[in-house]
């Protein structure tokens, strides 16, 4: 149901084995997702550690789901000098192909403890029904 698009992922794999995996200008994983179905919902999650609620940015069009992410410096006073920062900072994108088969008018987003969780429904086209058969109807007379 769902498609996980990348564009630089291949970039930074080819990137990592030409150097060895050694330097740091490669890009970090940022936001790993898990995704699954409960019953008539899929749910993706995504790990968004240290980013405010208001920074979190979701789109839909058509069936393209994109989410953006800043993750912004904590505000230091001028007498504190870093020493070391492993962790990223600035804007992240994390781009999913949905299926037809889901209701992308119908999405809810919740964000707690860091993890941002999307609900999307089966849309109501795409779920499986019955269809009665109905009587054969009679078929005019031709008259020569």
């Amino acid at each position: 149901m769902l498609m996980r698009t990348d564009p630089f992922r291949e970039l930074d794999r080819l990137a990592q084995q030409l150097t060895g995996g050694a330097g740091t200008w490669t890009r970090p994983s940022t936001m790993p997702m898990d995704a699954y179905r409960e019953g008539e919902v899929y749910v993706i999650a995504l790990d968004l550690p240290g980013v405010a609620k208001d920074a979190i940015d979701i789109d839909v069009e058509r069936n393209m789901l994109t989410v953006k992410a800043e993750r912004r410096p904590v505000e230091k006073a001028d007498d504190v000098h870093m020493e070391l920062s492993e962790r990223p900072l600035g804007v992240f994108s994390r781009q999913l192909v949905l299926a037809d088969t889901l209701d992308t008018e119908r999405i809810t987003a919740d964000y707690e403890a860091g993890v941002l969780t999307l609900r999307i429904p089966i849309a109501e086209r795409a779920k499986p029904r019955k269809i009665a058969i109905g009587d054969k109807p009679e078929r005019p007379q031709i008259s020569d």
